[in-house]
């Protein structure tokens, strides 16, 4: 005996083919290549793709930290970093003097300071 929800199931995909014209082509040997040289065969609907990371070279893997800079942000941030250091900024030593001392008082500081007047 047939399960009712086994019937359903059965019924939509008669009722309901798969159609042909709308899903993309599948390679079953597409090669995948990763950033570090090692490649995979598997199955894809793109025939060639490159990665960034994979199991032989990822940090969590590998247990070797190192560095994925893409776009060139570590070298950004270095250089942000020596023009601020050559310039002699430190912007927040600036803001401080700027302020003046802000800083919340203690209950204790402020009942001294109402014992005084």
């Amino acid at each position: 005996m047939m399960r009712p929800y086994l019937i359903r199931l059965r019924r939509f995909a008669i009722l309901n083919p798969v159609k042909d014209a709308i899903h993309p082509k599948w390679y079953p040997d597409a090669k995948i290549t990763c950033a570090c040289g090692t490649e995979y065969t598997v199955g894809s609907t793109v025939q060639k793709a490159t990665v960034e990371l994979c199991s032989k070279c990822h940090p969590v893997y590998t247990g070797v930290e190192k560095i994925v800079d893409i776009e060139g942000r570590v070298e950004k941030f270095a250089k942000k970093r020596a023009a601020a250091e050559a310039a002699g900024k430190n912007t927040k030593s600036k803001k401080v003097e700027a302020k003046g001392d802000n800083t919340p008082k203690t209950l204790r500081e402020m009942l001294a300071e109402g014992k005084k007047s």
